[in-house]
């Protein structure tokens, strides 16, 4: 069977949903450990009209614990095994920094998307990787690791300046390794290694991402940017997601990756209309 991968380029912006096969991920609705929660998740996200269902084994969220490459597979297979079998047609990505794990799920499943946290950072493999498979890549901006990202916070310029200057460094390295231009995606790593306020600043900054000319991921949805600043938590936190989705849209945004799926594809299908009005 010839399974769905996707494309990096986007005629129109689209809906990654999150699939944590995970017992500790920071919002405990998201948390779809065992077989029967994981099918579940696969069903409602496709029902619900997602493009990409990133499978994730790997909890990054702030002081995370450890989790061992064997442990980490389990759970992925589990992921993108379901989204095979269930949804053969439905473009599917790991989210994981650890080379092996995404070389692995290649050669057992066909051709996915990687989507590394690090950029690379913390397994220098990952780019031979991509590059030997040909796979489409999400790069995320981060400092440090999910045990030490938050006390990494301190930025020579102001954020916006620094994000885009690492992916010019990086995508660099990307190319040089062998990834083709087309395959490349950017994650500016909303919460990682970031205060509140540089997350807002890197937010209004956003179109200076995109301007470089890759497609840009955008992961902000019930993330503490949203609910600290609301004195509320994660649970409460679903209308902030989709006003902050909605900015980073205009701001040229190709991928939103998102808990709630259809909350994120009716607000996709509210800015193309809005996008078609401005144009006329």
């Amino acid at each position: 069977m010839k399974h769905s991968t996707v494309d990096p380029f986007p005629s129109a912006p689209c809906v990654m949903a999150i699939l944590n096969v995970t017992p500790d991920s920071f919002y405990a609705g998201s948390r779809t450990p065992s077989a029967g929660e994981v099918e579940r998740r696969v069903l409602e996200a496709v029902g619900e009209g997602a493009s990409i269902i990133d499978v994730g084994g790997y909890s990054s969220r702030p002081g995370a614990d450890e989790v061992p490459p064997d442990e980490e597979w389990r759970r992925v297979a589990l992921g993108v095994e379901a989204v095979r079998r269930l949804a053969p047609d439905t473009a599917v990505s790991v989210d994981t920094f650890r080379s092996g794990i995404a070389a692995r799920a290649i050669e057992t499943f066909g051709p996915l998307m990687i989507n590394d946290i690090s950029a690379g950072e913390l397994d220098p493999a990952m780019f031979a990787v991509a590059a030997r498979y040909d796979v489409p890549y999400v790069a995320m901006h981060m400092k440090g690791d999910p045990q030490t990202m938050q006390s990494l916070t301190d930025y020579r310029r102001d954020i916006v300046s620094e994000v885009v200057a690492y992916f010019r460094r990086r995508v660099e390295r990307m190319l040089a390794a062998g990834i083709r231009r087309e395959r490349i995606v950017l994650d500016p790593g909303f919460g990682f290694a970031k205060t509140a306020e540089q997350n807002y600043r890197l937010l209004a900054g956003l179109h200076e991402l995109c301007a470089l000319g890759y497609p840009v991921l955008a992961g902000l949805s019930r993330k503490s940017m949203i609910y600290k600043v609301l004195g509320t938590t994660p649970a409460c936190s679903l209308a902030g997601s989709v006003a902050l989705g909605w900015e980073c849209l205009r701001q040229g945004a190709a991928i939103l990756r998102v808990h709630d799926v259809r909350e994120a594809v009716d607000t996709v299908r509210l800015f193309g209309m809005y996008e078609r009005q401005v144009s006329l």
